[in-house]
């Protein structure tokens, strides 16, 4: 059947009941669960609920994105069905008295794109097999190949005193071939797990232990009120950062560009590099390209 889903044997749809009574409360850590077949993005898809006023919870998932982003415009698309395409509503600056959270300060966000990676890791090294790390702040490398990406994006509130938003998105690479790979223009290499000889490609346990790690990960930071030292999350990440200890050249924008050795990550989520002239902060925001 022309435009069926199962078409393609080797990419089997997700099923929407399954994944709500996987993930979705009382069950599941999260609130609502949406699958779409085809989306333009879902970051786009969530900050546009965020704006409508939707609580913290929200999942939107899809089967397909045909104007996915990444870090500075850049474009995330695979076919149908051969990766994860998800994101997800957090509201850190909102208290939540029954859980024990008390409101993040907005200067402590910077961590849920790292948080995200973390929880990456977690999955593909668990279901995957694979020796996955990240290159800072959140791209997630097999044999220094991209495999997945994170993008974080903020809504502001509806009024002054309403906190900002958080948009949460991440695309993994699940069975592209070869010849379906995207030309990456930070001059890493594209991947995907069946081409890196995962034990496992099926998205549905993938999906689901990346979504359970995220929110894992998010109540540990939420309990310890955003702390990344106090939550571990600092830990978990620096264990997981392939960018730790070699020599990097950073790109900066306005065509500037240092060059030393990457050390640490600070209480911030910035990257510590060692240069020359001494040591520099750097925020991801900050920077072009990392190589």
């Amino acid at each position: 059947m022309p435009g069926s889903p199962y078409t393609d044997l080797d990419r089997p749809p997700l099923s929407a009941a399954r994944l709500r009574r996987a993930l979705v409360a009382p069950h599941g850590p999260w609130r609502r669960l949406e699958l779409r077949a085809e989306t333009g993005s879902t970051n786009a898809d969530v900050a546009e609920a965020a704006r409508a006023g939707e609580p913290e919870g929200l999942v939107v998932v899809a089967e397909r994105q045909t104007t996915g982003r990444g870090r500075r415009g850049r474009t995330w698309q695979s076919p149908p069905r051969a990766g994860i395409a998800t994101s997800v509503l957090l509201r850190p600056g909102e208290a939540v008295p029954e859980r024990g959270w008390s409101p993040v300060p907005a200067a402590g966000y910077g961590w849920l794109p790292l948080l995200a990676g973390v929880a990456l890791v977690e999955a593909v090294t668990r279901l995957a097999e694979l020796d996955a790390r990240l290159k800072w702040p959140n791209d997630l490398l097999l044999d220094d190949a991209k495999c997945a990406g994170v993008l974080a994006e903020t809504v502001p509130g509806g009024t002054l005193t309403q906190p900002s938003a958080v948009v949460l998105g991440v695309g993994l690479n699940v069975t592209l071939r070869a010849d379906e790979l995207p030309e990456n223009p930070t001059g890493l290499p594209a991947t995907s797990l069946q081409l890196a000889g995962a034990a496992a490609t099926d998205r549905d346990p993938l999906l689901r232990a990346l979504l359970r790690a995220v929110a894992d990960w998010y109540d540990r930071w939420r309990s310890a009120g955003g702390d990344a030292v106090g939550s571990g999350l600092r830990d978990a990440y620096l264990a997981a950062c392939g960018t730790i200890g070699r020599p990097v050249r950073v790109l900066l924008p306005g065509g500037d560009e240092l060059t030393g050795t990457a050390t640490g990550i600070d209480a911030d989520g910035q990257l510590l590099v060692d240069t020359v002239a001494g040591e520099r902060s750097l925020a991801a925001g900050d920077v072009l390209h990392l190589r």
